[in-house]
């Protein structure tokens, strides 16, 4: 798909209302495949893989707005006047940016494994981080992630969703990657007062990213957010608790909700 002058690689699965899949740092649109197919069944669910990511060409340079300007290209060109926003990690950046921004184009915003902005500790390990990708490759990257972003169950119990988060992180184009570290090293927060739409975040009890106290501390400045918790759950949410995000995610666009 040609989007603001540049080609974005987009997945667009079933018919209904419009949902927004943002994949994080190093994701691409294949860490949403266990709730694209359930909600394939009566949303139309739209997937792209973010510029420099995954299948989608570096064209330039990264930031959170040129990913929210990205967002907002992707439901033009598919003539689509609003959307119920989903985020993974720094997706979920995004996502807050794009719903506080353009509001009239966010139905509701679901932020799993959600941060506001990276803290300073953060902000410094991925300029180093891009550093490493540039030097040495995705292969010490993947490996090292692999080891601090999951729960202890899903690498014991379920050793392929370690396989899953290596390859995906294996697979990244280096210097993308190193601008999307870049562009999330940069990020800011959106303004929580400018998000009015339903809102629901989801993260897990072993997330160091979107750490449970972080994550209910964003859920309260965000009028009528609802927080939920996931045990033994790290921070690759949606591809280690798939069932439970697919829940929820029903829960709250049939049950909580009225969307009309």
């Amino acid at each position: 798909m040609r989007v603001n002058g540049k080609t974005l690689a987009v997945e667009v699965h079933g018919k209904g209302d419009a949902v927004l899949m943002v994949h994080g740092l190093g994701g691409t649109s294949n860490t949403w495949h266990a709730q694209r197919n359930m909600l394939a069944r009566n949303f139309q669910v739209i997937c792209p893989d973010l510029e420099g990511s995954g299948r989608s060409p570096l064209d330039g340079t990264l930031s959170i707005a040129s990913f929210v300007a990205d967002m907002v290209g992707v439901l033009n060109a598919l003539e689509i006047e609003s959307a119920h926003a989903v985020g993974h990690s720094m997706g979920t950046i995004v996502c807050q940016h794009l719903a506080a921004t353009h509001a009239s184009r966010v139905t509701s915003l679901a932020l799993i494994g959600p941060l506001a902005e990276p803290p300073p500790a953060a902000r410094a390990a991925l300029t180093e981080r891009a550093k490493l990708a540039r030097s040495e490759g995705m292969v010490p990257i993947a490996d090292a992630l692999v080891q601090a972003s999951l729960s202890v169950a899903s690498r014991t119990a379920n050793p392929t969703v370690a396989a899953f988060v290596r390859e995906i992180l294996m697979r990244q184009p280096a210097e993308g990657y190193a601008r999307t570290c870049e562009a999330l090293a940069a990020a800011t927060a959106a303004k929580p007062e400018a998000i009015r739409c339903p809102t629901l975040l989801i993260t897990g009890d072993e997330d160091g990213v979107g750490p449970p106290p972080a994550t209910v501390q964003l859920a309260r400045s965000i009028a009528g957010a609802r927080a939920v918790i996931l045990p033994s759950t790290g921070h690759w949410t949606p591809v280690e608790k798939p069932n439970e995000v697919n829940r929820a995610l029903l829960d709250f666009y049939f049950a909580a909700h009225d969307f009309g």
